[in-house]
């Protein structure tokens, strides 16, 4: 009796422990496999008030060369690595595709989020009222069909929406370790493109292939763009579901006032920045103090979540407020990276975009949760989704944390097994190694 009672313990406290366990030898594992994963900062040699410094520095400009883990990213993120803008290195070829990518996502403000509005509008007319929705699954269509807008100048057909859909989802499923990588999604995303070139108004990079222009638009605009603005109307969300007097706030706002948005999206992404680790890799030496050189060749890892927390009052705690009397120049506060060191293309379209689809979905919807929210977003945010003013029906968020925490269980036990797999698959099948050698071609890259 006292064994099984022992058993019944083990097993019923296996949501509060298994998982930091297995995330904790997760890292071991990826570390141990991956090799060094080079200079953090902040750490012992370069410390927060260096931070944008170093991260600024004209030497800290590599992307993939030589870093331990672009294998892996490239991995993840095939077909067409080597033409993903993330990942080219600095030169011509960088500053070509930067530019024919600034220039699509050049709108006016009121038509990003007009656009936005539109997107978010049909898919507030697909939810069910009450009933449970993971929030980047919810929104994941929402911008596919933006963003293909945004490429194509024409509304999104469904059809091409479900493909882009189960291709940025393949994506960033197998990143979060939550899956295998499916290429068969991703190659009929590239067979799509590759048939619909001819159909984008804009100007495409010169100098590439027929071929390299679609692994472009694919790993630029419907993989990264697609899930990043997916994770962070995620977040977003998440925060309001987990404090509804700001929710409330929002849904309230004037039209025209964007004021409370823009407070609660810079704080959304102060605490939950999209980015975990941003690595360069040193094209020479950065000298930080008389003490301290990091030498060319040096892998920097810059830390956004412990750099958004240094400086702030109360960092853990949710403050939109804050912001009313703040600047993100003058604070640690970098969600769309610096300047003078590859910054994110849709720093202006993105928090546009964000505004335009929470104010619409906040016209009709009300979000609750009760699920954990933590800055990877593994459970792809969970939340009870009733019409304006409703309240949840009874138990349902008792049932959503009870299901939350057991999911946690399997879902961190898969992402030490599938992860530990792809990070040894990525090792052999070398992507970046390989292209930097020359004896990539393109059947390697296509994973």
């Amino acid at each position: 009796m006292i064994w099984w009672a022992l058993g019944a313990a083990v097993v019923l406290s296996l949501p509060y422990w298994l998982p930091r366990v297995v995330v904790a030898l997760r890292v071991r594992i990826f570390t141990a496999v991956n090799g060094s994963q080079g200079v953090p900062i902040p750490g012992d040699l370069v410390g927060i008030t260096r931070f944008r410094e170093v991260y600024s520095h004209p030497a800290a400009d590599g992307r993939s060369r030589g870093a331990p883990l672009s294998d892996l990213f490239w991995y993840w993120l095939a077909p067409g690595s080597h033409v993903h803008q993330e990942h080219l290195e600095p030169g011509e070829r960088y500053e070509e595709v930067a530019r024919a990518t600034r220039g699509m996502l050049s709108m006016p403000t009121a038509d990003v989020e007009a656009l936005a509005a539109r997107c978010a509008a049909g898919a507030a007319a697909r939810v069910r009222r009450p009933s449970m929705v993971r929030l980047r699954d919810l929104m994941m269509p929402v911008w596919a069909e933006f963003f293909y807008e945004v490429v194509f100048g024409e509304r999104c057909p469904p059809e091409a929406r479900d493909i882009i859909v189960g291709h940025a989802d393949d994506v960033v499923t197998s990143l979060k370790c939550c899956g295998l990588r499916h290429m068969e999604r991703r190659h009929r995303l590239t067979e799509y493109l590759l048939g619909s070139l001819d159909r984008v108004p804009h100007r495409l990079p010169d100098g590439m292939s027929r071929e390299e222009l679609a692994y472009y638009l694919q790993g630029t605009f419907f993989n990264t763009a697609v899930v990043q603005q997916a994770e962070a109307t995620a977040h977003l969300f998440m925060v309001l579901a987990e404090h509804p007097g700001a929710q409330a706030r929002l849904a309230a706002a004037a039209p025209g006032d964007n004021r409370p948005f823009d407070h609660v999206i810079a704080e959304a992404m102060r605490l939950y920045p999209l980015f975990g680790v941003a690595h360069r890799i040193t094209s020479a030496d950065i000298e930080v103090d008389d003490r301290t050189t990091l030498p060319a060749g040096s892998v920097l890892c810059f830390n956004y979540p412990e750099f958004h927390r240094a400086g702030f009052d109360d960092p853990e705690r949710f403050d939109p407020d804050r912001w009313a009397a703040l600047s993100a120049r003058d604070v640690n506060h970098i969600p769309f990276g610096i300047a003078a060191n590859r910054p994110c293309p849709a720093w202006h379209l993105a928090p546009a975009a964000l505004r335009g689809a929470a104010r619409e979905l906040l016209r009709t919807l009300a979000f609750h949760t009760s699920a954990q929210h933590t800055r990877s977003l593994p459970n792809r945010g969970p939340c009870v989704v009733t019409a304006r003013g409703a309240r949840p029906p009874a138990g349902a968020l008792a049932w959503l944390r009870l299901r939350d925490r057991w999911e946690d269980v399997w879902r961190s036990t898969a992402q030490l097994v599938l992860g530990t797999y792809m990070v040894l698959d990525a090792r052999r099948s070398a992507l970046c190694t390989r292209h930097f050698a020359g004896t990539a071609g393109e059947g390697a890259n296509r994973g």
